[in-house]
C-alpha cells in the first residue's frame, strides 16, 4: 500500500476514533478495496483489515460494524472529507512538449477533475527518456510540466494551487540504458488533491 494511503487511513481512523470514544474503524476506498492497520493498545495488536472493521478503545476484539451504523456514527465526518487524491499520467511525443494523442482523454478527465475541487494542490512532473544528455533533459521535463500547468491555469486554477516541477531522466517508468528511446519515459504525471 502507498505511504499516502497508509498516512490517509491513518488520519481517518484517528478522526474516527476522535469522534466515536476511542473507536477505530478502517472504512473500504471509493473503489472498494481495503487498506489495514493495526491498532496497538494495552500491550496487543489488532489488525483491521476488512471493511468497517473496528476495535473499541482498551479492547483487543476486533468487530464489524454495519454500514448503516457507520453512516450513523461518522456521517456527518465523511461528507466533510475532501476528494481522494488522483493520479494522471500523460505522455509526450519525442525530443518535445507536444501531447501524444492517446493522452487527450486523460487531459480531459484530469481537466475536469481539477475544475470540480474547491480547493487543493496540483503537483506537476515532467520526465523524459535516456535518450540526449542530461541538462537538455532536464529543460524538456520541465518544459512539458510546464505546459500542462499553463493548460490548467488558462483553464481557470490558480496559480497558486500548481507546483510544476521537473526530473529529466533520473526517474523513469522504464528503467533502461542511457540513450535508450522508451515511450512511457516521455510523461507529465498530475497530481491532484
Amino acid at each position: 500500500m502507498k505511504l499516502q494511503n497508509l498516512f490517509c487511513l491513518g488520519v481517518m481512523a484517528l478522526t474516527l476514533s476522535a469522534c466515536a470514544s476511542d473507536m477505530f474503524v478502517v472504512l473500504p476506498h471509493e473503489d472498494g478495496s481495503v487498506g489495514s492497520v493495526v491498532v496497538h493498545q494495552n500491550g496487543k495488536d489488532t489488525v483491521l483489515d476488512k471493511a468497517n472493521s473496528a476495535v473499541k478503545g482498551g479492547d483487543s476484539q476486533a468487530f464489524t460494524l454495519a454500514s448503516a451504523d457507520v453512516d450513523q456514527r461518522f456521517g456527518r465526518v465523511l461528507t466533510q472529507l475532501p476528494p481522494a487524491a488522483r493520479s494522471y499520467t500523460l505522455y509526450f511525443k519525442e525530443g518535445t512538449a507536444i501531447l501524444e494523442p492517446a493522452s487527450a482523454p486523460v487531459m480531459e478527465d484530469m481537466r475536469k477533475d481539477v475544475a470540480a475541487r474547491t480547493a487543493g494542490e496540483i503537483m506537476v512532473i515532467g520526465h523524459t527518456d535516456r535518450v540526449g544528455n542530461l541538462n537538455n533533459n532536464d529543460l524538456l521535463a520541465y518544459s512539458r510540466a510546464l505546459s500542462i500547468s499553463d493548460v490548467l491555469i488558462e483553464s481557470g486554477i490558480p496559480r497558486d494551487t500548481v507546483i510544476v516541477a521537473g526530473r529529466g531522466e533520473r526517474e523513469p517508468l522504464v528503467p533502461t540504458d542511457d540513450e535508450v528511446e522508451e515511450p512511457r519515459n516521455r510523461r507529465v504525471e498530475i497530481s491532484v488533491r
